[in-house]
């Protein structure tokens, strides 16, 4: 899983990393994972999104791509996608392929793990920017650059071999570059087009205080909690006045909903707490920032009326319903029971 990913990680950096968090770009990656236990068996597996969107799914047992949104075959025929099935098993095989001639050549050992990141980002004006990347056990091995494969940084001369090879064949060479050059992009404009409504909603956040447990004597552990938002950039922080304070965020997280989830803590003396603000900025807010000052006395209050209503309600059944508790214990508890 770590593997996994840090290849995943790695990928989604070097695609999102350049865009601005208040610009909306809808990148197209794929992410495919072949394990090979032997020689004989391999099991191939691949997700792909556009944006934060899962569109696709390709699944070992199947033939065929399974398409997760009514546009996730965009613009493309019935036809088109046909032949880009037929293209996706083609590769499928081709990679069982090579996987078993190079394990021979460099005397590999099994269990083999190969993992593809690749996609397109298309941008205005008609550009397009495409990236095929392999990581072989969970690193980074070789990336397909403009017509030929080249060896990633700091590899063993094993990968030169393998690059090497791939380079020789030309035909594989001139695929690649329609894939990524034409077929990529030509889809990714159709599938955006398509699915506009989708790419494009907006949904305000939810945010609320609260107190976690606490980190020492004097300290308060303070939680500002995000929910509910999409798209996923937002930006949160604890606050004093202007001044953003020290603070841990933990990963945007998945609802299940399809919108996205933060928790953002800070650590401070209890005696500091008051005066710290959680400030939430998010596309679907405008300029109109979501602001919430820590106030503990209030948390206080909220849990004394608490407290009061409880007991109010405990005491209104008791007067509604004292004459079936005063038979019962009239019942059960009366003189005549002594010996």
């Amino acid at each position: 899983m770590g593997q996994l990913l840090f290849l995943l990680l790695w990928g989604l950096h070097k695609v999102w990393g350049s865009s601005d968090v208040l610009q909306r770009a809808f990148p197209f990656h794929m992410l495919q994972i072949s394990s090979f236990p032997n020689s004989s068996h391999v099991r191939t597996d691949c997700l792909a999104w556009l944006g934060e969107l899962q569109t696709h799914r390709w699944r070992n047992e199947s033939d065929t791509i399974q398409f997760l949104k009514p546009w996730s075959m965009g613009t493309f025929s019935q036809q088109q996608v046909k032949q880009l099935q037929q293209e996706f098993l083609v590769y499928r095989l081709s990679v069982f392929n090579d996987v078993q001639k190079f394990s021979k050549l460099l005397k590999l050992t099994y269990p083999i793990e190969l993992q593809v990141f690749a996609g397109c980002e298309v941008h205005p004006g008609n550009v397009s920017e495409s990236y095929f990347h392999v990581a072989f056990q969970g690193s980074l091995i070789l990336s397909f650059q403009g017509t030929s494969y080249k060896a990633a940084p700091d590899v063993s001369p094993k990968v030169d071999v393998v690059v090497q090879e791939l380079n020789k064949d030309p035909g594989t060479s001139a695929v690649m570059q329609v894939l990524m050059n034409y077929t990529c992009p030509q889809f990714v404009r159709g599938i955006i087009e398509a699915g506009k409504s989708d790419l494009e909603k907006q949904v305000k956040p939810e945010a609320w205080l609260s107190s976690g447990p606490s980190p020492g004597p004097g300290r308060l552990l303070l939680v500002c909690r995000v929910s509910g938002f999409y798209p996923k950039p937002v930006w949160a922080k604890w606050m004093r006045g202007e001044q953003e304070q020290p603070a841990q965020q933990g990963d945007i997280l998945p609802n299940a909903d399809e919108t996205w989830h933060l928790r953002v803590t800070v650590d401070v003396e209890s005696k500091e707490a008051a005066g710290l603000s959680c400030r939430v900025k998010h596309s679907s807010l405008g300029d109109q920032d979501i602001i919430l000052y820590w106030d503990g006395s209030r948390i206080f209050w909220i849990w004394i009326w608490t407290l009061v209503v409880l007991g109010c309600l405990l005491i209104v059944g008791l007067v509604c319903f004292r004459r079936p508790i005063w038979m019962w214990l009239k019942r059960h508890c009366s003189y005549e029971d002594i010996p």
